[in-house]
């Protein structure tokens, strides 16, 4: 699994609930997070580095925890590597058209992940009399590679309101995490929006969606041990290690290693 960051941990975390057997290898690019401010070309670079970094061990699939990847890069993927890849916007938008009473579904991701359309034309494309509102939310990421999370937290809490006034404004019901950084912000996105709109999780949906086709495909694994994760990080080990620990309610000394991809 890879994701710019340390967003795709709430992918991992799901996985490990879903897949208590599987053995997990992550890599966050988190030397060069974030990647939805980037062009087209660099993303699809960064990604063929993250997948090819990745193919270096005994993987059977590789779940692309990254929705900018996913909006941008995914088709290039593809034809990569000769093994199942997993994106992280079709779950997501199923979920969400299946949730909304209204029929006006909000999604917040990353400029590049907006700009795509993804998400709208994953939505039309099973429902089309839905309305779907976009909003590009780039600070957000910054925000929880530094631990800036708390819905207490003032900045934070302004952040969130001037971003998602226009998706208030316009009455949804179900609002779409389109970033898997975005659900470590739950809680400042909920305070911002209310307890009337659902906040559909794309990490959680991705995660469940993994586990049914692997279970489909007859591709789980068939041992009784807990499954072991490694981490992989391109910039400082601490950083990572303090914020993934909380996130994951587990220490992980001795589990996370600096590489170089490029």
């Amino acid at each position: 699994m890879f994701d710019s960051g340390i967003g795709g941990l709430t992918v991992v975390k799901r996985l490990m609930q879903c897949l208590p057997s599987e053995d997990i290898v992550y890599l966050g690019d988190t030397g060069r997070v974030p990647y939805g401010s980037r062009s087209k070309d660099t993303i699809i670079r960064y990604a063929k580095q993250d997948a090819a970094f990745l193919s270096g061990f005994d993987i059977k699939a590789v779940v692309v925890a990254c929705n900018t990847v996913c909006s941008v890069a995914y088709e290039e993927l593809l034809g990569f590597m000769d093994i199942p890849f997993f994106e992280v916007v079709g779950a997501p938008a199923k979920t969400a058209a299946e949730t909304t009473k209204n029929g006006r579904i909000g999604v917040i991701g990353t400029a590049a992940t907006i700009r795509s359309n993804a998400y709208l034309q994953a939505i039309n494309a099973i429902r089309p009399d839905l309305e779907v509102f976009s909003k590009a939310c780039p600070l957000f990421v910054p925000l929880v590679e530094n631990g800036i999370t708390d819905a207490n937290d003032i900045a934070a809490l302004s952040i969130a309101e001037r971003y998602l006034k226009e998706l208030s404004d316009y009455k949804v019901d179900t609002l779409i995490m389109g970033c898997t950084h975005y659900p470590l912000l739950k809680s400042v996105i909920a305070k911002v929006m209310g307890q009337d709109v659902m906040l559909i999780d794309s990490g959680a949906e991705t995660a469940k969606a993994v586990a049914k086709s692997l279970s489909e495909s007859a591709l789980l694994s068939d041992k009784k041990a807990k499954g072991a994760v490694k981490y992989f990080v391109t910039d400082s080990i601490d950083g990572f290690s303090a914020l993934a620990s909380g996130y994951l309610e587990s220490e992980l000394s001795g589990l996370v290693e600096q590489v170089t991809i490029e």
